[in-house]
């Protein structure tokens, strides 16, 4: 059941209309649409400026991650100012997350795992699809604590989906082979 917007604009707890149980939300003031959220400035040369909108001034640092927000981004939790992608990453739990210093790579490691492999190339059979299925499961997910491109991401699956090719072509070859040596 929607909750009502009146109450979820008042920033305190709304009342369930069907079951009249307490809800605490913190939503974005634009999703409400009740008041508009306060617009972010342009940063001027020399300024520090927001991590997801780099014309944008930078007002606060994320409690969680440090990285700079703007007026837009800057979201207040927990008696904090937080980032979008730390309250998506810790709002629904009912501990603070804690300040992110490194990432896993996994970029890195769906690009180098195949062709580490190569070096000896039997275990292409293995890492070849271990690179693709890592790659697809951790396609969402952050890549670091800067920002990166993905086209590590998608060089390493096509490479590993090349190596699966391969594999298959040579299977199929040298099952021919021996069917044609039995005739």
């Amino acid at each position: 059941m929607p909750l009502p917007k009146w109450e979820l604009a008042a920033g305190g707890a709304a009342i369930c209309t069907m079951c009249g149980s307490d809800n605490h939300a913190r939503v974005f003031p634009a999703a409400i649409g009740s008041e508009l959220p306060a617009r972010a400035e342009t940063a001027v040369e020399g300024e520090a400026v927001c991590f997801d909108h780099p014309a944008k001034r930078a007002v606060e640092s994320c409690s969680q991650c440090g990285r700079f927000v703007c007026q837009l981004c800057a979201v207040e939790f927990a008696q904090e100012i937080w980032c979008p992608a730390c309250v998506a990453a810790g709002a629904g739990r009912a501990k603070t997350v804690k300040a992110v210093t490194s990432r896993t790579l996994y970029d890195s490691i769906v690009l180098i795992l195949p062709l580490a492999s190569l070096i000896v190339w039997p275990l292409t059979i293995f890492a070849a699809p271990a690179a693709l299925v890592l790659g697809i499961l951790k396609w969402r997910q952050p890549i670091g604590l800067v920002r990166r491109n993905r086209w590590r991401m998608v060089l390493g699956m096509t490479i590993s989906a090349a190596e699966i090719g391969a594999w298959i072509w040579g299977i199929i070859y040298l099952v021919s082979m021996a069917n044609m040596r039995r005739l």
